[in-house]
């Protein structure tokens, strides 16, 4: 019999800052496989703006858990020891291991430069309010506490697109920067939602720079040599250079890697903006099914309102479910966050039926459903609730032909 897929995504944005999930992840590994998980997603592992960054401020890619930089040695989860430990332990029970990876932007800078750059509208960036003046950004990144090991490369203003601050006179505002071939990515590469969404935070990294695009296409094959992982989960994809997100994959996968697994975050809801992405990036990855997620919550808001035969409406499971991950929750979408939508708690047992009592699909467990949320505004676990026993469905009894009424 074919085993179902089901990704665990292993963590949520209010773990402690303790340095244990590699450990707990280690001894967590038999108990995943015995629920009949084939795939984890671990948070980012690298090195962020301070230790108890959740691991999406990045300052460096080559840091995972190993240098005492930004006041640490250890990330917010660990060692990159403990990390490696980790991931052996779950390739021993048979999972494969996807890593979180944060391509869109720099943070946590170690030195201010001086360059030329526009003050953009924030509703609509290809609006300039000012002229070019010189400002003072946080855009040299040294990595003194690893100097040159892994890489020699150090980022300055030149690699980056575009920054949000003004260190001069402390004004908070979107900057882009000029020079040679600069600018944001073209329209068509990236999302359109406020005229151009290429700029997102911190310090926007440029693949229109080519310097950057070898050292980014040098990083992930040394990550990938240095971890053993399996597959990459690509974070805020809608503001990269689709055809940076396209190179990347090809480079990955024909450097003797033809199965590497490639899932990327495009936050959008609309079907249309979703197939158009799949076919601009040659079908060669999976996305998140951000529609059925939306469903989902609409659904548990609305109660005996909502009609259930439109649950799978222009979502990507029912459209092209071969790309598609389907989840019910994340860090994203757990309270508190910026994309907050969690789905209620009602309405919960529903929805991890319909993604994990189904044939199409890749379907996501989220750790803060399973084992909880922690925070100011805790949430139970709901594993011996019920979903264990959908899990223990999944795994040993949802296999044959599948009816829809």
């Amino acid at each position: 019999m074919v085993e179902n897929g089901l990704m665990m995504q292993y963590f949520e944005w209010d773990l402690p800052n303790d340095g244990q999930l590699w450990n707990n992840l280690k001894d967590d590994a038999k108990h995943l496989k015995e629920l009949g998980v084939t795939a984890v997603w671990l948070p980012p592992a690298y090195k962020g703006t301070s230790q108890d960054d959740v691991g999406y401020g990045i300052y460096d890619l080559f840091d995972l858990g190993e240098f005492d930089q930004k006041g640490t040695v250890r990330t917010k989860y660990g060692t990159k020891e403990e990390y490696i430990q980790a991931i052996k332990a779950l390739h021993e029970q048979g999972l494969s291991v996807y890593a979180d990876v944060v391509l869109n932007h720099k943070a946590g800078a170690d030195a201010k430069e001086r360059f030329m750059a526009y003050e953009v509208n924030p509703d609509n960036r290809q609006e300039k309010l000012t002229e070019p003046y010189e400002i003072e950004g946080w855009t040299r990144f040294n990595f003194e506490g690893r100097g040159d090991t892994y890489s020699k490369f150090k980022w300055n203003w030149r690699h980056f697109s575009g920054t949000d601050f003004n260190a001069e006179n402390d004004k908070e505002a979107i900057y882009m920067i000029q020079g040679l071939e600069k600018g944001w990515s073209d329209d068509d590469t990236v999302d359109n939602e406020y005229g151009n969404y290429d700029y997102l935070m911190f310090a926007d990294i440029d693949y229109e720079n080519e310097e950057v695009v070898l050292e980014v296409l040098d990083w992930a094959d040394w990550y990938i040599n240095e971890t053993g992982i399996d597959g990459f989960r690509l974070d805020a994809i809608k503001h990269i250079n689709y055809h940076f997100v396209k190179k990347l994959i090809n480079s990955v996968r024909e450097n003797g890697r033809p199965d590497f697994f490639m899932v990327g975050e495009y936050w959008k809801s609309e079907y249309e903006t979703i197939a158009d992405y799949l076919e601009e990036t040659d079908f060669t990855l999976d996305l998140f099914d951000v529609s059925l997620h939306y469903n989902f919550h609409t659904a548990s808001q609305q109660g005996s309102a909502y009609d259930l035969r439109e649950l799978f409406t222009d979502t990507l499971v029912s459209k092209n479910p071969t790309h598609s991950v389907t989840f019910v929750d994340n860090h994203d979408s757990q309270p508190g966050q910026s994309l907050e939508s969690f789905v209620d708690a009602w309405f919960k047992p529903l929805a991890y039926s319909f993604i994990l009592l189904r044939a199409e699909g890749f379907p996501c467990l989220f750790y803060g459903d399973y084992y909880g949320i922690q925070g100011e505004n805790p949430i139970e676990g709901q594993a011996d609730n019920y979903l264990d026993a959908l899990l223990y469905l999944r795994c040993n009894h949802a296999y044959g032909p599948q009816n829809d009424y």
